[in-house]
């Protein structure tokens, strides 16, 4: 039987989706519901695991934990990208890694989420509402304004249809950005510098890398308006969280709606959730029943296919 490891499953699905009876005769499930300390603790309590479900950018899978877990031969990621794994170690060592599918309209339907948050003050507002209060602040229409885009893949086309039917304008810059992909969607291509001057709100939707580490830095911060918005549902180190901290001290743009950040889980004496101008969620563009469903039965589809020797989704 194999022992399997099923990390950072913080809101206790695995077991609501999985029918873990349905493999006791082949699998040994074990669940980790809280995120580990340090690496040391992810080895002591992995040492004697052949397998690991894991979900991107929770645990990192580092050179140091892989060395040090002779057993493990299998990983099993969601989604079929995770920086978080040290893939030249795991080949090193011949263990194996697949990925899964994963539905992109989440991310696209999180990002209006903190879009319509942000020009309707609705945390302001749902707040107040508890303590007894009525309409305290004064929104922001969205027809009209310009929506920036930094990516316009799959996520950012979807976000861009949705403005579009708000009636916004809308533009996009990356380093790649694809003019007929831009054109047959109705989206002004722009250089980066004109579009963070002139949009009224910027949304990233870029696949991070390193060169697209610190992209948003002061100098970008401070070429925005003082009315505009920053949106990433994307990745945290895409801006630097010390230079946008400064900035919505300072008031130097509106606000920023974030899912994503440097540390996750975001700790709990972190400046970014003292902030009036910074609307917040704790990374849950992809967390939805339909995209953990496709996550862990995939997972067992791929390891019942490396039993086979007929692995299935590899990355490499």
């Amino acid at each position: 039987m194999i022992k399997v490891a099923v990390l950072d499953d913080y809101q206790y699905v695995f077991q609501q989706i999985v029918e873990t009876q349905k493999y006791k005769k082949k699998y040994n499930f074990k669940v980790f519901n809280e995120p580990f300390l340090n690496e040391n603790e992810v080895i002591v309590a992995l040492e004697d695991f052949e397998a690991l479900f894991i979900m991107r950018e929770r645990t990192p899978i580092t050179k140091s934990i892989i060395t040090s877990l002779p057993k493990l031969k299998y990983i099993m990621t969601s989604g079929m990208r995770n920086n978080a794994i040290d893939l030249e170690t795991a080949k090193k060592n011949k263990i194996i890694v697949c990925g899964t599918e994963i539905n992109s309209n989440p991310a696209a339907e999180i990002t209006w989420a903190l879009i319509l948050g942000l020009f309707r003050n609705m945390k302001q507002e749902v707040d107040n509402m508890f303590q007894g209060y009525w309409q305290t602040t004064i929104g922001l229409e969205l027809k009209g304004k310009l929506l920036g885009l930094i990516g316009l893949g799959k996520i950012g086309t979807q976000v861009a249809k949705v403005a579009k039917a708000f009636g916004m304008e809308v533009c996009a810059w990356s380093e790649n950005l694809n003019l007929t992909h831009a054109n047959e969607t109705g989206v002004l291509p722009m250089n980066k510098e004109d579009l963070l001057k002139n949009a009224d709100i910027v949304s990233i939707h870029v696949v991070f890398s390193d060169r697209y580490k610190d992209l948003i830095t002061k100098k970008e911060l401070d070429m925005m308006k003082k009315s505009s918005f920053l949106i990433n549902t994307s990745r945290g180190p895409i801006v630097n969280e010390n230079d946008l901290i400064q900035s919505l001290k300072d008031e130097s743009i509106a606000g920023v709606g974030l899912d994503v950040y440097d540390k996750e889980p975001l700790p709990q004496d972190h400046k970014l959730r003292f902030l009036p101008n910074a609307l917040l969620l704790p990374h849950i563009g992809y967390v939805t029943a339909e995209n953990y469903s496709k996550f862990y039965n995939q997972m067992i589809e791929n390891l019942d296919s490396c039993i086979n020797n007929k692995p299935i989704r590899l990355i490499s």
